[in-house]
């Protein structure tokens, strides 16, 4: 019979999980560290470079799929950021990235930070410019880049994006 030997049951349902969320009625203390990774934008929004930089960090592809403005979006929006609307375009995220905090500085691509993000203006061959941001490894946009110099064009004219601090 099939009920005299005994049956092992672990291989036939998954074991069960269970999650336990404790929420405190105290004061909510942060430290220093987590102060320091998140950034309040003067719009009041509030974002987390952590979260972009690991969003950014789990893009695998080793080839343009041409959606580097989607991945940049995506990566800014896991991390808290609210984009309410936002061009298609590449070339004109500069103001969307202002209204979320970031200031226009001078190029800085020897010495990137976490959530640096660049904006390469249209050209000839690339209508749409392209977007890409630092994520404490390496740039990435819709792939994960040798380096910021994504066109063979020496003419490109950058904009540089950092966060306000």
């Amino acid at each position: 019979m099939i009920y005299d030997q005994p049956v092992d049951s672990s291989s036939y349902y998954a074991p069960a999980q269970t999650n336990v969320v404790i929420r405190s009625q105290g004061r909510n203390i942060t430290t220093d560290k987590a102060v320091k990774r998140n950034f309040t934008s003067d719009s009041a929004q509030r974002f987390d470079i952590s979260k972009f930089s690991q969003k950014l960090s789990n893009v695998t592809a080793r080839r343009s799929s041409e959606k580097c403005a989607k991945s940049i979006r995506v990566a800014l929006q896991s991390a808290g950021a609210k984009i309410q609307s936002h061009p298609v375009a590449a070339a004109d995220w500069g103001s969307t990235l202002t209204k979320l905090g970031y200031k226009k500085i001078n190029p800085a691509f020897d010495n990137p930070q976490r959530g640096d993000i660049y904006i390469i203006d249209r050209t000839g061959s690339h209508v749409y410019g392209h977007i890409a941001g630092y994520s404490g490894s390496g740039w990435v946009s819709d792939f994960k880049q040798n380096g910021y110099a994504v066109y063979k064009n020496e003419n490109v004219k950058y904009s540089y994006y950092r966060i306000n601090d």
